[in-house]
């Protein structure tokens, strides 16, 4: 039986005094395999594009927040599946 374990990917501080970021472009869509550390969403904070990478290898369960929102520190982004 293959077991999976979900993963959140969240905005972390990638900057200080970080608060608030803009999801601006996903490199991975539903459905779609990634390698922990592959870059997985671009997000601009205080007018500096970043690239988030997944957290685990996996596929992209779910994409929680939508080119364009703007999200908070600690706010989930994606999921990501992980097998076991």
């Amino acid at each position: 039986m293959v077991r999976l374990t979900m993963h959140e990917l969240t905005l972390q501080q990638i900057v200080p005094e970080l608060e608030y970021a803009t999801v601006t472009r996903w490199l991975k869509r539903e459905g779609d395999a990634v390698s922990a550390g592959e870059p997985i969403v671009e997000v601009e904070a205080d007018k500096a594009s970043h690239e988030l990478e997944a957290p685990v290898s996996g596929v992209v369960d779910s994409i929680v927040a939508a080119e364009g929102d703007e999200v908070k520190v600690g706010d989930t982004l994606a999921v990501i599946a992980e097998s076991s």
